[in-house]
């Protein structure tokens, strides 16, 4: 075996280490990290105007800014944005959602749609206990 063999071999070896390191990389964040959210929260504008459990399914119709509409599509622990009257239809064309984190986003009407594992409460003056 000679020296151009031998280098061979081992770029070999290096190239599917690496790539075995990777897959495991991957699986232990799929596994670990990708948590399934518990409510879709809807913001119009930067604010927060709903809240819904993801595990109960729901049509819901967003009103955005300038007049613009958008349908969320809650089911099966899922979701989707599945009409808008936007002209690029970006947030139409992407995937469904379910873990936490995870966002729909619609730019012309500045509407956002997010995963979390808490309610978000509507009201930002409302207290957050009350003691007696």
């Amino acid at each position: 075996m000679n020296l151009q063999d031998t280098k061979k071999r081992n770029d070999i070896i290096l190239i599917t280490c690496i790539i075995v390191a990777a897959l495991i990389c991957f699986a232990a964040y799929k596994l670990y990290f990708n948590k399934s959210g518990k409510f879709v929260t809807v913001k119009v504008d930067g604010k927060i105007t709903a809240s819904y459990p993801i595990d109960i399914d729901k049509t819901i119709t967003i009103k955005g800014v300038n007049g613009g509409k958008n349908i969320l599509k809650i089911s099966g622990g899922t979701a989707d944005m599945t009409d808008a009257d936007c002209p690029d239809q970006t947030c139409v064309k992407k995937h469904s959602i379910k873990y936490e984190g995870e966002t729909i986003v619609c730019l012309p009407h500045k509407v956002v749609i997010s995963i979390d594992n808490s309610s978000q409460n509507n009201d930002d003056d409302a207290p957050d206990a009350v003691v007696k």
